[in-house]
Protein backbone atom coordinates (compact mmCIF):
# COMPACT_ATOMS: atom_id res chain seq x y z
CA UNK A 1 0.00 0.00 0.00
CA UNK A 2 3.20 2.32 -0.12
CA UNK A 3 2.26 5.73 -1.68
CA UNK A 4 -1.15 4.69 -2.24
CA UNK A 5 -3.55 7.56 -3.02
CA UNK A 6 -7.07 7.92 -3.39
CA UNK A 7 -7.70 11.68 -5.00
CA UNK A 8 -11.15 13.19 -6.63
CA UNK A 9 -11.21 13.53 -10.42
CA UNK A 10 -11.36 17.31 -11.49
CA UNK A 11 -9.62 17.43 -14.53
CA UNK A 12 -9.69 16.34 -18.64
CA UNK A 13 -6.75 14.78 -18.63
CA UNK A 14 -8.16 13.04 -14.99
CA UNK A 15 -10.99 12.05 -16.72
CA UNK A 16 -8.72 10.49 -19.83
CA UNK A 17 -6.66 8.57 -17.36
CA UNK A 18 -10.08 7.30 -15.64
CA UNK A 19 -10.88 6.02 -19.42
CA UNK A 20 -7.55 5.02 -19.90
CA UNK A 21 -7.27 2.36 -16.75
CA UNK A 22 -9.42 -0.78 -18.68
CA UNK A 23 -7.53 -1.19 -21.35
CA UNK A 24 -4.62 -1.58 -19.48
CA UNK A 25 -6.43 -3.97 -16.62
CA UNK A 26 -8.40 -6.06 -19.25
CA UNK A 27 -5.59 -6.38 -22.16
CA UNK A 28 -5.27 -10.04 -21.80
CA UNK A 29 -8.47 -10.77 -21.23
CA UNK A 30 -10.31 -11.82 -24.52
CA UNK A 31 -13.77 -10.90 -24.35
CA UNK A 32 -13.53 -7.52 -22.49
CA UNK A 33 -14.59 -5.41 -25.32
CA UNK A 34 -12.82 -2.18 -25.62
CA UNK A 35 -15.44 0.73 -25.60
CA UNK A 36 -15.24 3.57 -27.86
CA UNK A 37 -12.96 5.91 -25.87
CA UNK A 38 -14.99 9.27 -26.77
CA UNK A 39 -18.33 7.35 -25.66
CA UNK A 40 -16.88 6.10 -22.61
CA UNK A 41 -16.12 9.86 -22.05
CA UNK A 42 -19.04 11.16 -22.88
CA UNK A 43 -20.76 9.06 -20.05
CA UNK A 44 -18.59 10.80 -17.41
CA UNK A 45 -19.03 14.20 -18.73
CA UNK A 46 -22.04 15.96 -17.61
CA UNK A 47 -22.87 18.55 -20.71
CA UNK A 48 -22.85 15.15 -22.54
CA UNK A 49 -24.90 13.08 -20.69
CA UNK A 50 -28.43 13.51 -19.92
CA UNK A 51 -28.68 11.54 -16.83
CA UNK A 52 -26.81 14.05 -15.24
CA UNK A 53 -29.84 16.74 -15.67
CA UNK A 54 -31.13 14.92 -12.47
CA UNK A 55 -27.89 13.40 -10.69
CA UNK A 56 -24.72 13.88 -9.74
CA UNK A 57 -21.27 11.78 -9.56
CA UNK A 58 -17.98 12.18 -8.14
CA UNK A 59 -15.28 10.06 -9.83
CA UNK A 60 -11.85 9.13 -8.15
CA UNK A 61 -8.41 7.54 -9.25
CA UNK A 62 -6.00 5.58 -7.17
CA UNK A 63 -2.31 5.96 -7.44
CA UNK A 64 0.60 4.70 -6.15
CA UNK A 65 3.75 5.75 -6.84
CA UNK A 66 1.97 8.10 -9.09
CA UNK A 67 0.75 5.06 -11.56
CA UNK A 68 -3.17 4.99 -11.82
CA UNK A 69 -4.26 1.71 -10.32
CA UNK A 70 -7.47 2.17 -9.71
CA UNK A 71 -10.74 4.05 -10.46
CA UNK A 72 -14.52 4.11 -9.13
CA UNK A 73 -17.64 6.67 -9.37
CA UNK A 74 -19.84 7.46 -6.58
CA UNK A 75 -23.03 8.83 -7.33
CA UNK A 76 -26.55 10.22 -6.30
CA UNK A 77 -29.63 10.10 -8.59
CA UNK A 78 -32.37 12.28 -7.20
CA UNK A 79 -34.62 10.84 -8.95
CA UNK A 80 -34.35 7.62 -7.54
CA UNK A 81 -34.55 9.00 -4.14
CA UNK A 82 -38.08 9.92 -5.08
CA UNK A 83 -38.64 5.84 -5.63
CA UNK A 84 -40.58 3.72 -3.21
CA UNK A 85 -37.83 2.07 -0.37
CA UNK A 86 -39.76 -1.57 -2.11
CA UNK A 87 -38.25 -1.31 -5.37
CA UNK A 88 -34.34 -1.08 -3.93
CA UNK A 89 -33.81 2.73 -4.61
CA UNK A 90 -35.45 5.85 -2.42
CA UNK A 91 -34.65 8.18 0.15
CA UNK A 92 -30.80 7.88 1.35
CA UNK A 93 -30.11 5.37 -1.23
CA UNK A 94 -27.11 6.52 -3.45
CA UNK A 95 -24.98 4.44 -5.68
CA UNK A 96 -20.94 3.24 -7.08
CA UNK A 97 -19.78 1.76 -10.07
CA UNK A 98 -17.47 2.20 -13.08
CA UNK A 99 -14.71 0.03 -10.76
CA UNK A 100 -12.02 -1.20 -11.81
CA UNK A 101 -8.46 -1.90 -9.42
CA UNK A 102 -5.31 -4.01 -9.50
CA UNK A 103 -5.82 -5.76 -6.56
CA UNK A 104 -7.97 -6.33 -3.40
CA UNK A 105 -6.20 -3.51 -1.15
CA UNK A 106 -6.88 -0.71 -3.60
CA UNK A 107 -10.40 -1.66 -4.34
CA UNK A 108 -10.95 -1.46 -0.41
CA UNK A 109 -9.83 2.07 -0.37
CA UNK A 110 -11.36 3.26 -2.78
CA UNK A 111 -14.72 2.03 -1.90
CA UNK A 112 -14.39 3.42 1.37
CA UNK A 113 -13.57 6.74 -0.15
CA UNK A 114 -16.61 6.10 -2.27
CA UNK A 115 -18.88 5.44 0.31
CA UNK A 116 -17.02 8.36 2.19
CA UNK A 117 -18.74 10.83 -0.12
CA UNK A 118 -21.22 8.88 -0.35
CA UNK A 119 -22.04 9.58 3.03
CA UNK A 120 -21.14 13.14 2.94
CA UNK A 121 -23.96 13.50 0.69
CA UNK A 122 -26.86 12.22 3.41
CA UNK A 123 -26.62 8.52 1.93
CA UNK A 124 -27.04 5.79 4.43
CA UNK A 125 -27.10 2.91 2.21
CA UNK A 126 -25.03 2.40 -1.16
CA UNK A 127 -26.14 -0.11 -3.88
CA UNK A 128 -23.29 -1.37 -6.34
CA UNK A 129 -21.78 -1.36 -8.84
CA UNK A 130 -24.58 0.72 -10.99
CA UNK A 131 -21.88 2.24 -13.92
CA UNK A 132 -23.41 5.16 -14.30
CA UNK A 133 -27.61 4.90 -14.76
CA UNK A 134 -29.55 1.63 -14.02
CA UNK A 135 -30.29 2.18 -17.38
CA UNK A 136 -26.78 1.77 -18.61
CA UNK A 137 -24.62 -1.23 -16.95
CA UNK A 138 -25.91 -2.31 -13.96
CA UNK A 139 -24.42 -5.02 -12.06
CA UNK A 140 -21.57 -7.41 -11.87
CA UNK A 141 -21.04 -10.18 -13.90
CA UNK A 142 -21.03 -13.13 -12.00
CA UNK A 143 -21.62 -16.18 -14.99
CA UNK A 144 -20.75 -15.65 -18.29
CA UNK A 145 -17.24 -14.81 -18.12
CA UNK A 146 -16.81 -16.84 -21.22
CA UNK A 147 -18.82 -14.66 -23.79
CA UNK A 148 -17.84 -11.33 -24.91
CA UNK A 149 -20.67 -8.95 -23.35
CA UNK A 150 -23.41 -7.44 -26.10
CA UNK A 151 -23.82 -3.60 -27.13
CA UNK A 152 -24.68 -1.85 -23.89
CA UNK A 153 -23.31 -4.83 -21.44
CA UNK A 154 -20.86 -4.85 -18.99
CA UNK A 155 -17.78 -7.67 -18.36
CA UNK A 156 -15.98 -8.03 -15.29
CA UNK A 157 -12.92 -9.75 -13.68
CA UNK A 158 -14.24 -13.03 -12.23
CA UNK A 159 -12.22 -11.90 -8.36
CA UNK A 160 -14.40 -8.50 -7.98
CA UNK A 161 -17.36 -10.56 -6.66
CA UNK A 162 -15.02 -12.12 -3.79
CA UNK A 163 -13.85 -8.02 -3.27
CA UNK A 164 -17.17 -6.93 -2.97
CA UNK A 165 -18.73 -9.68 -0.71
CA UNK A 166 -15.86 -9.26 1.65
CA UNK A 167 -16.42 -5.75 1.75
CA UNK A 168 -19.22 -6.39 3.84
CA UNK A 169 -21.58 -6.00 0.73
CA UNK A 170 -24.44 -8.78 0.17
CA UNK A 171 -26.59 -9.65 -3.07
CA UNK A 172 -29.73 -7.80 -3.64
CA UNK A 173 -30.87 -8.43 -7.04
CA UNK A 174 -29.77 -11.03 -10.29
CA UNK A 175 -30.47 -9.54 -14.07
CA UNK A 176 -30.47 -12.11 -16.25
CA UNK A 177 -29.71 -12.35 -19.89
CA UNK A 178 -30.73 -15.39 -22.35
CA UNK A 179 -29.14 -15.90 -25.52
CA UNK A 180 -30.91 -18.54 -28.65
CA UNK A 181 -30.76 -19.66 -32.09
CA UNK A 182 -32.73 -17.68 -33.91
CA UNK A 183 -32.42 -19.13 -37.09
CA UNK A 184 -34.74 -22.42 -35.45
CA UNK A 185 -38.30 -21.44 -35.60
CA UNK A 186 -40.49 -21.71 -31.88
CA UNK A 187 -42.06 -24.35 -30.54
CA UNK A 188 -45.46 -25.27 -31.79
CA UNK A 189 -47.15 -23.98 -29.05
CA UNK A 190 -45.75 -20.42 -29.40
CA UNK A 191 -46.32 -20.46 -33.23
CA UNK A 192 -50.33 -21.30 -32.38
CA UNK A 193 -50.28 -18.44 -30.33
CA UNK A 194 -48.37 -15.91 -33.08
CA UNK A 195 -51.38 -16.99 -35.62
CA UNK A 196 -54.19 -16.41 -33.71
CA UNK A 197 -53.13 -13.02 -33.06
CA UNK A 198 -51.94 -12.58 -37.06
CA UNK A 199 -56.10 -13.63 -37.36
CA UNK A 200 -56.90 -10.72 -34.72
CA UNK A 201 -57.97 -7.67 -36.42
CA UNK A 202 -57.84 -5.70 -33.69
CA UNK A 203 -53.91 -6.61 -33.48
CA UNK A 204 -51.39 -4.47 -35.63
CA UNK A 205 -47.61 -5.26 -35.05
CA UNK A 206 -45.68 -2.58 -37.05
CA UNK A 207 -42.31 -1.18 -37.66
CA UNK A 208 -41.36 1.73 -36.20
CA UNK A 209 -40.52 4.74 -38.98
CA UNK A 210 -36.76 6.04 -38.33
CA UNK A 211 -38.01 9.36 -40.13
CA UNK A 212 -40.35 9.81 -37.78
CA UNK A 213 -38.00 9.20 -35.41
CA UNK A 214 -38.70 11.47 -32.23
CA UNK A 215 -42.33 10.71 -32.41
CA UNK A 216 -42.02 7.02 -32.29
CA UNK A 217 -39.46 7.73 -28.97
CA UNK A 218 -42.19 9.17 -27.15
CA UNK A 219 -44.43 6.46 -28.36
CA UNK A 220 -42.18 4.36 -26.81
CA UNK A 221 -40.99 6.08 -24.06
CA UNK A 222 -44.71 6.48 -22.62
CA UNK A 223 -45.08 2.70 -22.44
CA UNK A 224 -41.80 2.30 -20.63
CA UNK A 225 -42.26 4.44 -18.06
CA UNK A 226 -45.71 3.27 -17.34
CA UNK A 227 -44.74 -0.37 -18.19
CA UNK A 228 -41.69 -0.61 -15.93
CA UNK A 229 -42.91 1.39 -13.32
CA UNK A 230 -43.76 -1.54 -10.46
CA UNK A 231 -40.44 -2.70 -11.27
CA UNK A 232 -37.21 -2.94 -8.95
CA UNK A 233 -34.14 -0.58 -9.91
CA UNK A 234 -36.79 1.54 -11.92
CA UNK A 235 -36.36 5.21 -12.41
CA UNK A 236 -38.32 7.64 -15.17
CA UNK A 237 -35.95 8.19 -18.13
CA UNK A 238 -36.07 12.05 -18.58
CA UNK A 239 -36.28 13.80 -22.33
CA UNK A 240 -32.57 14.15 -21.82
CA UNK A 241 -31.47 11.49 -21.96
CA UNK A 242 -33.82 10.45 -24.34
CA UNK A 243 -32.20 12.91 -26.33
CA UNK A 244 -28.58 11.49 -25.90
CA UNK A 245 -29.88 7.73 -26.11
CA UNK A 246 -31.04 9.10 -29.62
CA UNK A 247 -27.83 10.50 -30.59
CA UNK A 248 -25.77 7.18 -29.32
CA UNK A 249 -28.10 4.86 -30.92
CA UNK A 250 -29.67 5.93 -33.51
CA UNK A 251 -27.30 4.87 -36.19
CA UNK A 252 -27.63 1.28 -34.95
CA UNK A 253 -31.74 1.98 -35.29
CA UNK A 254 -33.25 -0.02 -37.86
CA UNK A 255 -37.16 0.36 -38.89
CA UNK A 256 -37.63 -3.69 -39.14
CA UNK A 257 -35.73 -4.11 -35.52
CA UNK A 258 -38.06 -2.11 -33.61
CA UNK A 259 -41.76 -3.12 -33.45
CA UNK A 260 -44.53 -1.39 -31.75
CA UNK A 261 -47.69 -3.59 -31.20
CA UNK A 262 -51.15 -1.51 -31.36
CA UNK A 263 -54.61 -2.73 -30.11
CA UNK A 264 -57.57 -1.12 -31.34
CA UNK A 265 -55.10 1.41 -32.91
CA UNK A 266 -53.65 1.87 -29.34
CA UNK A 267 -49.80 1.79 -29.09
CA UNK A 268 -49.55 -1.20 -26.04
CA UNK A 269 -46.18 -2.61 -26.42
CA UNK A 270 -43.04 -2.30 -28.20
CA UNK A 271 -39.52 -4.35 -28.72
CA UNK A 272 -36.35 -2.79 -29.23
CA UNK A 273 -33.49 -5.02 -30.62
CA UNK A 274 -30.19 -3.46 -31.73
CA UNK A 275 -27.29 -4.84 -34.00
CA UNK A 276 -24.55 -6.25 -31.82
CA UNK A 277 -22.41 -3.32 -32.02
CA UNK A 278 -19.65 -4.83 -30.18
CA UNK A 279 -18.82 -6.93 -32.88
CA UNK A 280 -17.59 -3.72 -34.71
CA UNK A 281 -15.79 -1.78 -31.96
CA UNK A 282 -14.06 -4.82 -30.84
CA UNK A 283 -11.40 -4.51 -33.53
CA UNK A 284 -10.95 -0.32 -32.76
CA UNK A 285 -9.32 -0.82 -29.52
CA UNK A 286 -11.23 2.28 -28.53
CA UNK A 287 -10.44 4.64 -31.08
CA UNK A 288 -12.26 5.79 -34.43
CA UNK A 289 -8.66 6.68 -35.93
CA UNK A 290 -6.90 6.77 -38.64
CA UNK A 291 -9.12 4.12 -40.12
CA UNK A 292 -11.83 3.06 -37.80
CA UNK A 293 -14.45 5.59 -38.84
CA UNK A 294 -14.41 4.47 -41.96
CA UNK A 295 -14.45 0.66 -41.34
CA UNK A 296 -17.47 1.96 -38.64
CA UNK A 297 -19.74 4.04 -41.37
CA UNK A 298 -19.18 0.77 -43.69
CA UNK A 299 -20.71 -1.35 -41.30
CA UNK A 300 -23.23 0.87 -40.31
CA UNK A 301 -24.61 1.17 -43.26
CA UNK A 302 -25.76 -2.40 -43.76
CA UNK A 303 -24.87 -4.38 -40.25
CA UNK A 304 -23.89 -7.85 -40.96
CA UNK A 305 -23.94 -9.32 -37.45
CA UNK A 306 -24.43 -12.86 -35.63
CA UNK A 307 -26.06 -11.42 -32.47
CA UNK A 308 -28.75 -9.36 -32.05
CA UNK A 309 -29.37 -8.19 -28.42
CA UNK A 310 -32.95 -7.17 -27.29
CA UNK A 311 -32.68 -4.45 -23.95
CA UNK A 312 -35.65 -3.44 -23.91
CA UNK A 313 -39.16 -4.64 -24.30
CA UNK A 314 -42.22 -3.22 -22.02
CA UNK A 315 -46.56 -4.40 -22.66
CA UNK A 316 -48.41 -2.04 -20.49
CA UNK A 317 -49.29 -2.02 -17.10
CA UNK A 318 -53.02 -2.97 -17.48
CA UNK A 319 -52.13 -5.46 -19.86
CA UNK A 320 -49.40 -7.36 -17.77
CA UNK A 321 -50.08 -10.71 -16.70
CA UNK A 322 -52.49 -11.20 -19.56
CA UNK A 323 -52.63 -13.77 -22.25
CA UNK A 324 -52.71 -10.72 -24.29
CA UNK A 325 -49.44 -9.24 -23.13
CA UNK A 326 -47.55 -13.12 -23.75
CA UNK A 327 -49.06 -12.69 -27.47
CA UNK A 328 -47.94 -9.53 -28.46
CA UNK A 329 -44.37 -10.42 -26.81
CA UNK A 330 -43.75 -13.67 -28.92
CA UNK A 331 -45.26 -11.91 -32.15
CA UNK A 332 -42.64 -8.97 -31.82
CA UNK A 333 -40.08 -11.41 -31.25
CA UNK A 334 -41.34 -13.17 -34.03
CA UNK A 335 -41.24 -10.49 -36.40
CA UNK A 336 -37.94 -9.23 -35.53
CA UNK A 337 -36.60 -13.06 -35.62
CA UNK A 338 -37.19 -12.82 -39.22
CA UNK A 339 -35.67 -9.38 -40.20
CA UNK A 340 -32.80 -10.22 -38.38
CA UNK A 341 -32.18 -13.83 -39.47
CA UNK A 342 -32.77 -12.30 -43.23
CA UNK A 343 -32.02 -8.76 -43.58
CA UNK A 344 -29.20 -9.05 -41.13
CA UNK A 345 -27.70 -12.53 -41.42
CA UNK A 346 -28.10 -12.92 -37.56
CA UNK A 347 -28.26 -16.47 -35.97
CA UNK A 348 -27.92 -15.78 -32.15
CA UNK A 349 -30.02 -13.39 -30.21
CA UNK A 350 -29.69 -12.13 -26.70
CA UNK A 351 -32.47 -10.97 -24.28
CA UNK A 352 -31.81 -8.72 -21.43
CA UNK A 353 -31.13 -8.09 -19.01
CA UNK A 354 -34.35 -9.48 -17.07
CA UNK A 355 -35.13 -9.00 -13.26
CA UNK A 356 -34.86 -12.81 -11.65
CA UNK A 357 -38.02 -12.20 -10.13
CA UNK A 358 -40.08 -11.12 -13.64
CA UNK A 359 -42.10 -13.62 -13.75
CA UNK A 360 -43.57 -12.82 -16.74
CA UNK A 361 -40.29 -12.19 -19.33
CA UNK A 362 -38.61 -14.99 -17.96
CA UNK A 363 -41.31 -17.59 -18.60
CA UNK A 364 -41.47 -15.71 -22.24
CA UNK A 365 -37.96 -16.14 -22.44
CA UNK A 366 -38.58 -20.28 -21.50
CA UNK A 367 -41.06 -20.61 -23.55
CA UNK A 368 -39.29 -19.63 -26.88
CA UNK A 369 -36.28 -22.43 -25.36
CA UNK A 370 -33.75 -19.80 -24.65
CA UNK A 371 -30.98 -20.40 -21.91
CA UNK A 372 -29.43 -18.16 -19.29
CA UNK A 373 -26.00 -16.70 -20.44
CA UNK A 374 -25.10 -14.38 -18.53
CA UNK A 375 -26.18 -13.37 -15.01
CA UNK A 376 -25.15 -10.10 -13.35
CA UNK A 377 -25.80 -8.85 -9.46
CA UNK A 378 -26.19 -5.65 -7.49
CA UNK A 379 -25.43 -5.46 -3.87
CA UNK A 380 -26.28 -3.47 -0.97
CA UNK A 381 -24.55 -2.38 2.16
CA UNK A 382 -25.70 0.22 4.79
CA UNK A 383 -23.69 3.20 5.25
Amino acid sequence: MSDLSITPVTTKGERKAFVDLPFRLYQDDPYWVPPLKGEALGLITPEKNGWFSHAKAQLFLARRDGRVVGRISAHIDTLALEMPAAQGFGPGVGQWGLMDAEDEDIFRALLARAEAWLREQGMVRALGPISMSIWEEPGLLIEGFDQAPTVMMGHHKPIYRAWIERAGYRPVKQLITYELDITQEFPPIVKRIIRSGENNKSIVVREVNKKRFDEEAAIILEILNDAWSDNWGFVPLTPPEIKDVGVKLKPIVFNDLIRIAEVDGRPVAFMITLPDLNEAIRPLNGSLLPFGWAKLLLWLRKPRVRTMRVPLMGVRKELQSSRLASQLAFMMIEAIRKASVANYGASRGEIGWILDDNQGMNSIATAIESQVNKVYQVYERTL
